[in-house]
């Protein structure tokens, strides 16, 4: 799972606030009164706080509670475009801009409409400036735009990948930094999903052997990252909105991820993660349906598997289970 990380203390007034809270998006950034409903984060057993000289190196939406209650500082983002202006300028200067962002394909020359901002492995929370960091309304913006280029019949969809692949890790870093934990970060956690799993089935025909490409592994290892993540979010959310709308749908892809034999390893068990999901999820149409083609995979009932795949699952589900589907029919053939 994504590591987890608390927000980065720093002094000076460099549009930090009091108190973390969290924040239903919008034009303004305030910690909500009392009387908002906002969610609180629980504290994980493995969880360590991260401090001012050390550094965030992968994005995660969970807070340490005891950061919670404390009186320390924490970011408010307030870069307005999809690329702070001190990194455009240094990626200017580097040449360092992608296919995507050259103003007129020129490498050395990009616009605020233009460039996106890249995921840094290690990025220090000691010197790091709020005007470095977007505010969720510009995050979600930015995604929207990402998720756009995915129609791009220009460059090759490995190409396409790679790019949106780096600037939606930014994204999260950005709302890890912010910690933010609302609905708006659940529906960009939810879109950035959705993408993933549209390209582990494009990615799987692009490759031809799937398990040995390295851009297949790499996608499956975030959307794995980013599903464990969501859930964190998801029990969060429970406490005070009860069950999630989309949920199920969300755990039903976990699910399905673990027909195949090579996943990244993340976390217990399915069998163990299975006794911490809520009876109305277990109980719901979509992780029936999960369940219900992991037995057949696992049984060798392929007839089955495959009839129930053509009838009930949907457009994400099939997207996930393609891949399986082919190895499936090699199996019947032969």
């Amino acid at each position: 799972m994504d590591k987890h990380l608390a927000a980065g203390r720093g002094g000076g007034s460099r549009g930090r606030g009091r108190k973390p809270g969290f924040y239903r998006g919008g034009s303004s950034y305030t910690v909500p009164s009392s009387s908002a409903p906002s969610w609180r984060p629980r504290r994980s057993d493995h969880t360590e706080p991260v401090t001012g000289s050390q550094a965030i190196s992968d994005p995660s939406p969970s807070i340490p509670e005891q950061d919670i209650k404390s009186e320390h500082e924490f970011l408010i983002g307030t870069c307005p475009d999809m690329c702070p202006e001190k990194e455009r300028a240094q990626r200017e200067r580097l040449r360092d801009l992608s296919v995507f962002e050259r103003l007129n394909g020129n490498p050395g020359r990009t616009s605020p409409s233009l460039a996106v901002k890249k995921f840094c492995r290690t990025m220090s929370t000691l010197h790091l400036q709020t005007s470095d960091i977007r505010p969720p309304s510009v995050l979600q913006n930015t995604l929207k735009y990402l998720l756009g280029l995915l129609e791009s019949t220009s460059h090759p969809f490995d190409v396409v990948h790679d790019f949106i692949f780096d600037r939606t890790r930014s994204i999260r870093q950005d709302l890890t930094m912010q910690q933010i934990i609302n609905e708006q970060a659940i529906d960009m956690y939810e879109e950035i999903v959705k993408f993933h799993i549209t390209s582990h089935c494009k990615l799987a025909r692009y490759s031809g052997k799937s398990d040995e490409s390295s851009l297949y592994y790499l996608n499956m290892e975030q959307l794995m990252k980013c599903l464990l993540s969501i859930f964190d979010m998801y029990d969060m959310a429970r406490r005070s909105k009860g069950v999630i709308k989309n949920e199920a749908e969300f755990r039903s892809y976990y699910v399905l991820l673990h027909l195949g034999c090579k996943i990244p390893t993340m976390g217990n068990s399915l069998s163990s993660w299975f006794c911490r999901i809520p009876f109305s999820i277990l109980q719901s149409e979509e992780m029936c349906l999960a369940r219900t083609l992991l037995r057949y995979y696992r049984m060798g009932d392929y007839k089955q598997f495959i009839s129930t795949t053509a009838t009930r699952a949907s457009h994400l589900q099939l997207c996930l289970l393609e891949p399986f589907l082919n190895e499936v029919l090699l199996q019947i053939i032969s």
